[in-house]
């Protein structure tokens, strides 16, 4: 295979990869809600759910190594600590999702059936999958992400050029920054760097030696992927907008998806589209628990115990949390991902500019001011409301949720200027 074709078989691996079916509940209420506003919104998304996340396969276009190397340069420690905060994340919010949206979508309207059975069967086939690693699941992923895409893509331009409707005004104060932070609920930043390992290792195992041509490889595929996600986000988030007359106000968001089918594509191409997202859905999950089964194996040296009670808890935690609505999930999600998020667009960053401006010492300086100052976005969630008014009023940004963001760029600026004054008192 020559490398343009490798690079476009990488690209649509690594779409597939970001492509996770629960994701594509998102956009639509976000323009739904945005109205005439739905391009500032879509900017605000496209920027947390496909740039940042390119950005975090250039890093690993550079670094060509696994997760742990992307902290490893501020501690080991560290960066062992930050991989289980995210691979814990991972199967305890957009893992469990997987199974809200699969009952909303394609069981709820069809079967009637109770969410719990619904997530008890589902994760029960995930854990027998996990188990087996069976290669339907690669026939699967690699069949059903194009077939999502095109009817996607024919539900927006069928839509977007049938729509007539006056829209409805916005209901969102800054459209940019809630648009950014519904990308949160992506975990497309998280999966860059979970992505990008693996698509490390598969070049590797394709025999490509060169560090400059695989560089390159993935940085092309990441852009190609990139810009799928790209006309996907930005026509889903279009397509609610322009038909946000036209439903209640109160809609969900699995309810508005449905809606849009059935009014671009009929009765069939909504049966259709549940089956498939459903389908996606299973495959995503699955993919989570291998990950997070495959890492906590290697932190027991290949302990295959290690891997099967990770995949049991992970199925278990999947059964009680994946049977509440998904409405719940993502607002529980929220503290989380405040949490977690400005430490990995930090990483990401830090990984991504050049390596003279990222020492040892800017890293240390950039993540602890990071973490210290997104305290207070991470407990506005979880204390009552004007608790924190007093902090969150003195520091720039915070009552927008970005207070770690001037902090952080004073901090990297303050150490880079230590760090080359001590390097030219030493020389």
């Amino acid at each position: 295979m020559n490398k343009t074709k490798e690079t476009f078989a990488l690209g649509f691996g690594i779409f597939a990869a970001f492509f996770g079916a629960g994701n594509l509940i998102l956009p639509p209420l976000l323009g739904f809600n945005s109205g005439p506003d739905w391009w500032l919104v879509a900017i605000g998304f496209i920027a947390s759910a496909t740039i940042i996340p390119l950005f975090a396969l250039l890093a690993h276009a550079r670094l060509q190594g696994t997760m742990l190397d992307f902290g490893n340069k501020a501690s080991p420690f560290f960066s062992l600590i930050f991989c289980l905060c995210v691979y814990v994340i991972a199967i305890t919010l957009p893992c469990p999702r997987t199974a809200a949206v699969t009952h909303e979508i394609a069981i709820a309207p069809f079967f009637g059936t109770s969410s719990l059975l619904t997530s008890t069967i589902y994760f029960l086939l995930v854990f027998v999958f996990v188990m087996n690693r069976n290669n339907v699941l690669q026939i699967l992923g690699k069949y059903l992400t194009p077939l999502i895409a095109i009817i996607l893509f024919a539900i927006i331009s069928i839509g977007i050029f049938s729509a007539d409707q006056e829209l409805r005004p916005s209901t969102f104060d800054i459209p940019m920054l809630s648009g950014f932070f519904e990308g949160y609920q992506t975990y497309d930043a998280i999966a860059g760097l979970l992505t990008g390992g693996i698509v490390v290792i598969s070049l590797n195992l394709k025999g490509y030696t060169s560090f400059k041509e695989k560089k390159g490889i993935i940085a092309r595929s990441g852009l190609i992927a990139m810009m799928g996600l790209f006309i996907i986000y930005a026509g889903l988030i279009a397509l609610g907008a322009f038909y946000n007359s036209q439903f209640a106000e109160e809609i969900s968001r699995t309810e508005l998806l449905n809606g849009l089918s059935v009014k671009t594509l009929g009765r069939i191409g909504s049966t259709f589209l549940s089956v498939l997202v459903a389908l996606a859905c299973f495959t995503t999950a699955v993919g989570i628990i291998v990950g997070t089964a495959d890492f906590f194996k290697g932190l027991f040296k290949e302990s295959k115990k290690a891997y099967l009670i990770t995949a049991i808890l992970s199925c278990a935690i999947g059964i009680l949390i994946g049977q509440l609505n998904v409405k719940y999930i993502i607002d529980v999600a929220l503290p989380a991902l405040m949490f977690i998020y400005p430490l990995t667009i930090v990483l990401i960053f830090l990984n991504v500019i050049p390596v003279r401006l990222a020492s040892q010492t800017v890293f240390r300086a950039v993540l602890l001011v990071t973490f210290i100052f997104s305290i207070p976005d991470f407990l506005g969630f979880l204390l009552p409301e004007g608790y924190l008014e007093n902090i969150v009023a003195n520091i720039p940004l915070a009552k927008h949720n970005l207070g770690w963001v001037l902090p952080a760029l004073l901090s990297f600026i303050l150490a880079n200027v230590l760090v080359k004054r001590s390097t030219s008192a030493s020389g």
